[in-house]
């Protein structure tokens, strides 16, 4: 989501009180779960459901695990439900008790049926688990520096700053004390965001939706360093040395590799591939002129999610869920809706800050059913509780069979997201004098 524009001013302007209305969803945390998982998840006591491959958890656990997370401290070993031996998508697994499913709406009316419900929903979605904002102020005067270093953001470094996703990462990694984890984490999202403003999104700093595949493909090529011929391979390097994104993916892969093990280190490479795709498949809309149906910018928010961000999780914490957890088909699924759900916060927020060609969520639900922007809005925070409330369904299965390590990767999942949330409701990227002191 563009990084430069200035947040829009509280006015009545109509794309200012869209953004105000998604400002307002984030803020309002007075009925927001609790962002302890482990509250959240039904123990079951009566059945043994199957393990996952490799896992060395019992059966039916009856003690809980230990987690670094202070507000984890009760643990997720004595909570689940049976875990589904056919396909999840073929059977959904049951919401646990006090999770009430989302109501099902019909298909919203058009924007002249003045009967239609604009009600906002509360958002499913925790709040943080800590808030430190002097380790978050260290993370972002480091990463502002080495932006300046690398030579991204040139002139806009006090935006950058004002932004603030030293915060974001401090937020979202809890259980992490350690400020130079955590600036490894923040160079990679600030790499791919640079990536996303100058090559996809922003028109004034270059973009052009022609040139977008050519672009990528040479940047992957950086971030999985293809060995070409000795002849070549001194013009890659040239390449990469010109190219300040590229050398702040070089920089900031080389910074994650401390604390990394290839394994990890090999999935963030593949979740840029796919997000690479997302971008390519954005830039044929821009292209062609397209707004895409629902379910296809759905796709596009699949692969263009917060799972870049989200699959350092367990690196930064110290600690490596095994590849056999990580890529069990269940585990992904569970991942990648929390993923899914957390990059739409970003819609609600993002539209007022974005020109008429882009995109998000709410803009193209108003163009495909022809409804309110408010309506809009309410239908996107529908889909996000869905997502949101099948990610705990799916834990709190996964949170029984899996291995004490899955518990905990699950619960520091949705302290992730808490933290996102807080960070999207308080950041000077979408609100003027920001103070996130108290």
């Amino acid at each position: 989501m563009p990084l430069l524009p200035p947040a829009p001013e509280l006015s009545g302007d109509p794309a200012a009180g869209r953004s105000v209305s998604g400002a307002a969803i984030l803020a309002n945390m007075a009925h927001a779960p609790s962002a302890e998982l482990s509250t959240l998840l039904n123990p079951d006591t009566a059945a043994h459901p199957r393990r996952l491959a490799g896992s060395t958890a019992p059966p039916a656990p009856t003690a809980p695990s230990a987690s670094t997370v202070r507000r984890f401290a009760s643990g997720l070993g004595t909570s689940a439900l049976l875990f589904p031996t056919s396909h999840p998508a073929a059977t959904p697994t049951p919401l646990p008790a006090g999770i009430p499913p989302e109501q099902p709406t019909e298909r919203p009316a058009p924007a002249d049926d003045t009967a239609q419900d604009d009600a906002m929903p509360e958002l499913f979605c925790p709040g943080p688990v800590r808030d430190d904002p002097a380790l978050g102020d260290e993370v972002n005067n480091r990463l502002v520096a080495w932006a300046e270093q690398v030579g991204i953001y040139p002139g806009a470094l006090d935006r950058l700053e004002a932004y603030n996703f030293g915060r974001l990462i401090m937020l979202a990694h809890p259980a992490v004390q350690d400020p130079d984890r955590l600036l490894a984490a923040a160079k990679c999202v600030v790499a791919e965001w640079a990536a996303d403003d100058y090559y996809v999104d922003e028109v004034a700093l270059g973009a052009d939706p022609k040139v977008v595949g050519s672009r990528l493909a040479k940047l992957h090529a950086i971030v999985d360093p293809a060995p070409l011929p000795a002849r070549y391979a001194p013009q890659l390097d040239d390449y990469r040395r010109g190219e300040p994104i590229a050398t702040a993916f070089r920089q900031a892969m080389q910074h994650l590799s401390r604390y990394t093990s290839v394994a990890q280190l090999g999935r963030f490479q593949h979740q840029m591939s796919i997000l690479y795709v997302a971008w390519n498949q954005e830039a044929d809309w821009h292209a062609n002129g397209r707004t895409p149906p629902v379910w296809e910018y759905l796709v596009q928010r699949h692969l263009n999610s917060y799972l870049p961000p989200m699959i350092l999780i367990d690196a930064l914490g110290g600690y490596e869920l095994s590849p056999t957890e990580f890529y069990d088909p269940r585990v992904r699924r569970a991942f990648t809706m929390a993923g899914d759900a957390g990059v739409l916060l970003n819609d609600l927020h993002s539209g007022a800050g974005e020109s008429d060609t882009d995109f998000n969520l709410p803009r193209v639900i108003a163009a495909e059913d022809n409804c309110t922007p408010q309506q809009a809005v309410k239908r996107t925070v529908q889909i996000h509780n869905e997502l949101m409330r099948r990610f705990v369904a799916e834990a709190s299965a996964l949170s029984l069979v899996g291995s004490p390590t899955l518990r905990r990767f699950l619960a520091e999942v949705w302290a992730w997201l808490g933290g996102s949330r807080e960070w999207h409701a308080t950041t000077g990227r979408y609100h003027h004098n920001n103070d996130h002191s108290d």
